[in-house]
């Protein structure tokens, strides 16, 4: 039987790695910790990908109603999504511990998706400290590189292996892990030209962007959508890049496409985008937050030169 920790005592965190090997030990690690949720009388969230969900369920059997569900290949499309959604679960239960089940990389995933997954297990420490609540998150073992094992022993204080709770020797702090999340972006295969905006030519950016993505095999929602984060990303180049910035679009051979932006500004908050902005925030990231959850996936790379986003989207 797995040893799973025990309920959080006020003001603590846990969160720790689950190193299964098949569905047996999934069950056993995930039911066990659900089950210890629901004889507590604490409310469960478990965001694991869509199969998962299923076998989980008819394991558990009674009780699980009182589970929310979540299917994690859709809320983590974009890893940059997953954090907020999570403390809205917990902020739902101020005051009470809450045990949430999060499984935000499976085989399957983009490097580029792993690394970004990467870094939002490394700011879950940073966003929940000193939060009543408890964050279990699987690793398949078998199907996942040794480096996303790896990245998980620095991500989490504990590793659950071979039924045991451990300390984990290689935990990193959260600015670290994602310092080596920021790798170089690759080019685009076929190149891309530059389009810069400045000032008073933002309706310019957008023109641009749809007359583009007519030309592309995104749906018409999902044009709108290109082009809204992309004038939300230009509008923060106006605003806190320099007063201007660049722009270029390509598609690429794996069905998708993707919009970077390139200025002079620079993120100070690597939260910023990846929690929900407050109602009376002046300037708590609200586009950041928008672009978010309009992509399939963002990338951010801050560095003494400028700030650059690229946004990718899926196309059917």
């Amino acid at each position: 039987m797995i040893n799973l920790p025990a309920s959080t005592e006020p003001g603590a965190f846990v969160h720790p790695a689950l190193f299964y090997q098949g569905q047996a030990e999934y069950l056993a690690g995930v039911g066990g910790f659900v089950r210890t949720a629901l004889a507590a009388g604490e409310p469960v969230l478990v965001a694991v990908p869509g199969p998962r969900l299923d076998a989980l369920r008819e394991g558990l059997g009674v009780g699980t109603a009182q589970v929310t569900w979540t299917d994690m290949t859709q809320l983590g499309r974009n890893p940059g999504r997953i954090l907020a959604a999570l403390q809205d679960f917990a902020d739902r239960y101020a005051g009470r511990p809450a045990r949430i089940v999060g499984e935000p990389i499976w085989p399957g995933r983009s490097q580029a998706e792993v690394l970004e997954a990467t870094r939002h297990e490394a700011l879950i420490n940073t966003a929940f400290a000193g939060r009543r609540a408890s964050v279990l998150c699987p690793y398949d073992v078998l199907g996942l590189p040794a480096a996303v094992v790896s990245d998980a022993r620095r991500t989490h204080p504990t590793v659950i292996e071979e039924g045991r709770d451990l300390l984990s020797p290689d935990y990193a702090d959260a600015s670290s892990v994602c310092a080596d999340c920021d790798r170089p972006l690759p080019e685009p295969e076929y190149g891309a030209p530059w389009l810069a905006y400045a000032h008073g030519e933002l309706g310019e950016v957008r023109a641009h962007t749809e007359a583009w993505a007519r030309g592309t095999a995104l749906s018409a929602t999902r044009r709108g959508d290109l082009v809204l984060a992309v004038s939300e990303a230009a509008a923060n180049s106006l605003s806190h890049g320099g007063g201007k910035g660049s722009l270029r679009l390509w598609s690429t051979s794996g069905a998708g496409v993707v919009a970077e932006i390139r200025d002079g500004g620079h993120l100070a908050d690597p939260l910023a985008g990846r929690r929900r902005p407050s109602l009376t925030s002046v300037n708590g990231g609200r586009g950041l937050w928008m672009i978010h959850q309009l992509c399939d996936l963002v990338e951010i790379r801050s560095s003494d030169s400028g700030l650059t986003l690229r946004l990718h989207m899926t196309t059917p």
